[in-house]
């Protein structure tokens, strides 16, 4: 495994970064989960798109240009020669001092890390999965917009061990007005009397790649799509329902807090909907270049 760190290649035993670095400190960062799929970086402009919007949003200015951090991510791609692959890219404000002041961080972190993701299991997608509503709510736009991809997860992080300890992969989280935002990790959408609906990004959802492309293909193949406001009970009521993500893609629900959605299967749109997806994954990429030298020093 070959890492960047801040302009160099190096592998995962070398690869460090300062204890004064505020992205460890205190979360102070932004980040991109993204997949390649058979040497293909799916939509890497539309989240480079959103790394730099995040990074705008925090007052933090990224040391490379858009193109400059869009080929940095292909040559680490090309130097791992992996494939199929997660790339997890991660810029934090930089090392400072103890305090919080970001001024003290005079340069930004860059890491881009390219390696395997632990993904649901496949029979997941045949069986689909269940869901609890986690008791912790989804931080409000007034403390921090969840459109901004940060470091600080801790939020989603007490929500996923309240999964964990109610032995379902995932969790329902909602908003202080008791409206669905999203889950842990992943997007979330219902289906309606033939309507797919998921909760606009006001309601504290992040703004998915995942969940974007699922709404061009719901629209592309004439499927009513709208982004609202949803309750529980819309999603206890639904004929079905799914997660969508970087590392779930369209994971149907087939169950929530001890509810089950429809017939309690995976429903006939939700594995349309897949199968489209995975159609698209490839043919919606930027294609790695591994014969080209990485420009990045080693």
């Amino acid at each position: 495994m070959l890492i960047y760190v801040d302009g160099k290649l190096l592998t995962k035993e070398e690869a460090k970064v300062s204890v004064f670095d505020h992205g460890y400190l205190y979360g102070d960062g932004i980040f991109e989960g993204i997949r390649v799929y058979e040497g293909n970086v799916f939509r890497l402009k539309e989240h480079i798109d959103r790394l730099y919007e995040s990074a705008h949003t925090i007052c933090l200015e990224i040391p490379m240009s858009h193109k400059e951090m869009t080929q940095t991510t292909l040559d680490t791609v090309a130097a791992t020669n992996l494939r199929d692959a997660y790339i997890r890219l991660v810029v934090s404000r930089g090392m400072g001092d103890l305090g919080i002041d970001p001024a003290k961080c005079p340069k930004p972190t860059v890491v881009i890390i390219v390696g395997s993701i632990a993904l649901y299991p496949e029979e997941f997608y045949e069986t689909g999965i269940s869901l609890v509503t986690s008791s912790i709510p989804r931080i409000p736009c007034q403390c921090l917009d969840p459109r901004v991809k940060s470091l600080n997860y801790l939020n989603n992080i007490m929500a996923k061990i309240e999964a964990r300890r109610a032995g379902v992969p995932e969790a329902l989280m909602l908003n202080q007005e008791g409206h669905v935002a999203e889950c842990t990790a992943d997007n979330i959408f219902m289906v309606k009397d033939g309507e797919l609906k998921t909760p606009d990004l006001l309601q504290g959802a992040l703004g998915g790649i995942t969940r974007a492309a699922v709404l061009e293909i719901a629209r592309d193949a004439g499927i009513p799509t709208e982004e609202t406001v949803l309750a529980k009970h819309d999603l206890y009521t639904a004929d079905e329902c799914f997660l969508t993500g970087t590392a779930a893609e369209v994971m149907p629900v087939i169950d929530i807090d001890g509810r089950t959605i429809g017939n309690g299967k995976p429903g006939k749109m939700t594995n349309d909907l897949l199968d489209r997806f995975r159609e698209l994954r490839v043919r919606d990429g930027i294609k790695v270049n591994y014969e080209a030298a990485a420009t990045v020093e080693r």
